[in-house]
């Protein structure tokens, strides 16, 4: 019997046992983390120039760990795994000496290998200001301390935190990336993506350089959402286990090719067979071992990105409204998504196609319509047990050495508020009629009814798409807010929780005043108004305020915000501005302690120096 044999295929195998001996082969763990947390959304990103999956402490426990919306509350995070290719056909690999029909270098979903393929070269957090000091009772107390880790300050920039992240790859192309972030109460729900691509031939740590034209370039993002961690098995654990990892998700493109007018996708968690109920969508909470039942809707949220700009070419800055080219729904436990090979012919050859397969017919929405999403699988394609990712691709370009690529989007999350999720969530559960729909009509299908309030989060994340759209092209021209005070002081005392802010908000030419917010228990939970200050309030302004309904016994949170006349909002004209709540949250508590003693009846003294008995105890 006779074998054919691919010459690149045993090629493949001499270089490896090469590579095997002469680059230890492996991935690698150092990459650095960074999180952007001045806002209702946070995340973490990673010097590699892409947040693969477990990749901010590589444990399984983060399954879902980044993009946290809304970020006050406990186990919001969304983001399962996010990947980023770059391939080129007909390339010379100086690495090995041979010539690869397809190349392809890889920055997730699952791998990150810092020594051979993805080298960071530049990871700097930038801030206009820095974060106010917030102490209590003496220590630094809130969550900026490590989640707002600022390299410099520069009063010039754009937006109030920006993240510089320049990355080398082993195909000669280098990613430079900014992320905007803005806390601004209209904008702090999403981030900013400015990305340049640029043929500089570097394909090593030790900077040497390859010259050579990169023919039909695609550069391809991948986003695997999973929402959340509230309902699934790292948070409450009410929702399968493989909800964890988005197996239920369902994703939704929008493009001209879909007869939209903008280029986005979103994401939400999608019927499951294995919820236990018909229809799980929002999440509802049917209790656990962990928490009582009670129907809230613990996976609402709508993450996605929307297209801002892609160049068309190299020599063409102008943007192409027909990129990204691509807009695959991948099966996100694919053999080519695991484990991914720069020097594996085939495999690269398979990654590429996916790359450059355009825009599918019908979107994963569309094909899995009413099914359950987690048993939803297209024929003649391998059985998902993982569900599916969605992806973009731009491209192709052809890159001579020197030449730049320009692509930004925005990614971000919206959907029903905490307090929505809660009402609708209980009447859904406790089944208490009428059911009235947000266009203001009525059913008697509890579904019906709980379905309808949670898909306008499709109408919220597509604000949010607009709202990042419209920023983008005014160049950051966004309203801006009332600055937080400098210094934000909690100090626990006998009858009183005293509180005192610095004066440094006051020079902002529309200053109107300060509210201060309390929380019991937990700073992760809904804060009450409890004081406000200035114009329009029932108070004169002052820089200090002593919380005298404490109850001892229980922990106490707080924080302070400024805000304006109302005159700079274009959005919602008349209405104040106000600074955001993360620059001032504290995380430790404050509680009322004991007071002093005013009589010997009210002191105790331990050991007792004349009980012969207390001898052997030191206290």
């Amino acid at each position: 019997m006779s074998h054919k044999v691919n010459i690149n295929d045993c090629w493949y195998l001499l270089m490896t046992c090469f590579l095997i001996t002469t680059y230890p082969y492996h991935q690698t763990y150092g990459d650095e983390s960074k999180w952007l947390a001045i806002g209702s959304l946070h995340n973490w990103f990673s010097s590699g120039g892409c947040e693969q999956e477990v990749g901010r402490r590589h444990l399984i426990a983060d399954q879902q760990d980044g993009l946290r919306w809304p970020a006050l509350f406990e186990y919001q995070d969304i983001q399962a795994a996010k990947g980023l290719w770059i391939g080129a056909r007909d390339y010379f690999d100086p690495i090995v000496g041979l010539t690869y029909a397809y190349k392809v270098v890889h920055c997730g979903p699952r791998i990150l290998d810092e020594s051979y393929e993805i080298m960071p070269q530049q990871f700097k957090l930038y801030g206009k200001t820095e974060h106010p000091i917030v102490v209590v009772d003496g220590n630094l107390a809130s969550h900026t301390v490590y989640m707002d880790d600022i390299n410099e300050t520069d009063p010039n920039l754009l937006t109030d935190r920006v993240l510089l992240n320049i990355v080398n790859t082993s195909i000669g192309v280098t990613e430079k990336r900014k992320i905007y972030a803005i806390s601004q109460q209209y904008h702090d729900n999403y981030f900013i993506f400015d990305y340049v691509f640029t043929n500089t031939g570097i394909y090593n740590t030790a900077g040497a350089v390859n010259s050579q034209v990169l023919k039909e370039v695609y550069i391809m993002f991948q986003y695997r959402y999973a929402p959340t961690r509230f309902a699934s098995v790292y948070g409450y654990g009410y929702a399968p286990q493989s909800a964890s990892w988005g197996h239920n998700t369902v994703n939704e493109a929008l493009h001209p090719f879909y007869g939209d007018d903008i280029r986005a996708f979103y994401a939400w968690h999608g019927l499951h067979s294995k919820y236990g109920i018909p229809d799980n969508i929002g999440g509802p909470n049917t209790g656990s071992s962990n928490l009582i039942a009670d129907g809230y809707l613990g996976a609402a949220q709508f993450p996605g990105i929307i297209v801002l700009h892609a160049d068309k070419a190299v020599d063409d800055p102008s943007d192409d409204p027909n990129q990204p080219a691509s807009m695959p729904y991948i099966n996100s436990g694919a053999s080519y998504t695991r484990p991914n090979d720069q020097f594996n012919p085939s495999r690269m050859e398979i990654e590429y196609g996916v790359m450059a397969s355009g825009i599918p017919t019908e979107t994963h929405n569309q094909r899995v319509g009413n099914q359950f999403a987690d048993l939803w699988n297209p024929p003649d394609t391998e059985q998902s047990s993982s569900g599916f990712s969605q992806a973009i691709a731009f491209g192709p370009y052809t890159m001579a050495p020197g030449d730049s690529i320009h692509i930004v989007f925005a990614e971000g999350v919206n959907g029903l508020s905490r307090d929505e999720c809660r009402r609708v969530g209980k009447q859904w559960w406790d089944q208490t009629t009428p059911y009235i729909k947000p266009d203001g009509s009525s059913t008697t299908n509890r579904d019906e009814f709980k379905n309808a309030w949670v898909f306008t989060g499709k109408d919220s994340i597509r604000q949010t798409f607009l709202r990042a759209k419209a920023n983008w092209e005014n160049g950051f021209n966004y309203d801006p807010p009332p600055p937080p005070p400098d210094r934000f002081e909690v100090n626990s005392g006998g009858d009183r929780i005293s509180l005192s802010w610095s004066e440094s908000a006051e020079d902002y030419p529309h200053f109107a005043g300060y509210r201060v917010y309390r929380a019991i228990h937990k700073p992760d939970t809904t804060f009450d108004l409890i004081f406000e200050c200035g114009q329009g309030a029932a108070n004169a302004l002052v820089n200090s305020y002593d919380d005298r309904a404490p109850l001892r016994g229980f922990d106490y949170y707080y924080y302070i915000t400024t805000y304006d006349d109302g005159a700079v909002n274009t959005i919602d004209l008349g209405v104040s501005l106000e600074s955001n709540l993360f620059w001032t949250r504290t995380t430790e508590p404050a509680y009322l302690r004991r007071p002093a003693g005013t009589a010997f009846s009210q002191i105790r003294i331990v050991p007792n120096p004349y009980n012969i008995r207390a001898k052997d105890y030191q206290f």
